[in-house]
């Protein structure tokens, strides 16, 4: 009974304080199989040495499978967070509503992201990336909880995310076309999400989409944090739905608006391919190094909550060159 009305005395302050985060979206979904564990995390079993992960487990990039098929690729080059560009809100999941993601978000593209913006002021913002698109892509920040961090972001704020912040040694901002039709272009300011922040409490693994790897390895994969050889980088792969209802930027629940391909590469009846967007992050980690996931405190910094977020603020003149690259199978560089 007690723990009931907790959950409600939250749910209510969040909702008279400015809107559901996802705190509550999380605390809805809880029941999985380890609801109600109280253990921070990780634990021993959320590693693995990827040794023993068999080959060809890595997700595998359909060919193209017809005339129709959009062969390109296009990478936007936006650094890796040179900036230091951090803050615990969410736009994508609990706009308004500032440290809303209650953990902390690492970004690059757009640089003045956080949860006050409007479409208008990521219009008119500065961006890291090269070819001046304003989108903004962002994830949960990696830790060592080993080792304390003295620079802002790195104490806990109240919500169980200490150490030190693990600096991302490279970031690829990708976009990949359909192997078997042609892509349309993504809406100015079309919000998308992959991952599930609550997977660790959640009923199902069905929203479980990042996968974790080494270098060394890159036909191997894995929703545990890797174990990977020395002189080999962690590998973080975030891949989006790219399959638009052709009518919403957003929808409730961040989901129904975008959604993913089939296996085979056909979009769901009703939707429409649009560029497909991957985020490939890695770090350099000595082996035998702890881990951590910035997460909700009850999702015990499992690697299976990893997520990602996107808003596309591209000009229709940027999108449309996308569009191109990818329709006509080249491989381009913005």
């Amino acid at each position: 009974m007690g723990n009931a009305r907790l959950l409600l005395t939250l749910v209510v302050c969040l909702v008279l304080g400015g809107g559901l985060t996802a705190a509550v979206l999380g605390a809805s979904r809880a029941g999985g199989p380890h609801a109600g564990s109280a253990a921070a995390g990780p634990a021993v079993s959320d590693y693995v040495d990827m040794a023993e992960v068999p080959p060809g487990s890595a997700p595998r990039v359909l060919p193209p499978s017809g005339p129709d098929a959009s062969a390109g690729s296009v990478v936007v080059e936006c650094g890796r967070n040179e900036e230091g560009h951090y803050n615990e809100d969410n736009l994508v999941v609990s706009p308004g509503l500032v440290a809303g993601a209650h953990h902390t978000h690492a970004y690059v593209g757009n640089l003045s992201t956080d949860a006050m913006s409007t479409d208008a002021s990521l219009d008119a913002a500065a961006t890291s990336c090269r070819g001046g698109d304003r989108s903004t892509y962002y994830w949960p920040v990696l830790r060592r909880p080993d080792r304390p961090g003295p620079r802002p972001h790195e104490g806990s704020a109240g919500h169980g995310n200490t150490g030190e912040i693990v600096a991302e040694a490279s970031v690829r901002v990708e976009f990949r076309g359909s192997p078997v039709s042609r892509v349309v272009p993504m809406p100015r300011f079309l919000r998308g999400m992959t991952g599930d922040a609550v997977a660790f409490t959640a009923a199902t693994d069905a929203d479980v989409r990042a996968r974790w790897g080494c270098s060394g390895a890159p036909d191997r994969a894995t929703t545990r944090y890797p174990r990977c050889q020395a002189g080999e980088r962690v590998t973080r792969t975030l891949v989006f739905p790219s399959c638009w209802n052709g009518l919403e930027t957003a929808s409730a629940g961040h989901r129904s608006h975008l959604l993913f391909p089939s296996g085979g590469g056909v979009c769901p009846q009703g939707t429409f391919p649009v560029p497909e967007l991957r985020v490939s992050l890695a770090y350099e980690v000595a082996p035998g190094v702890p881990l951590a996931l910035d997460s909700f405190p009850e999702q015990r910094h499992s690697p299976r909550t990893d997520h990602a977020m996107f808003v596309n603020a591209m000009t229709e003149e940027q999108m449309a060159g996308v569009v191109d690259c990818l329709n006509s199978g080249r491989a381009c560089r913005t």
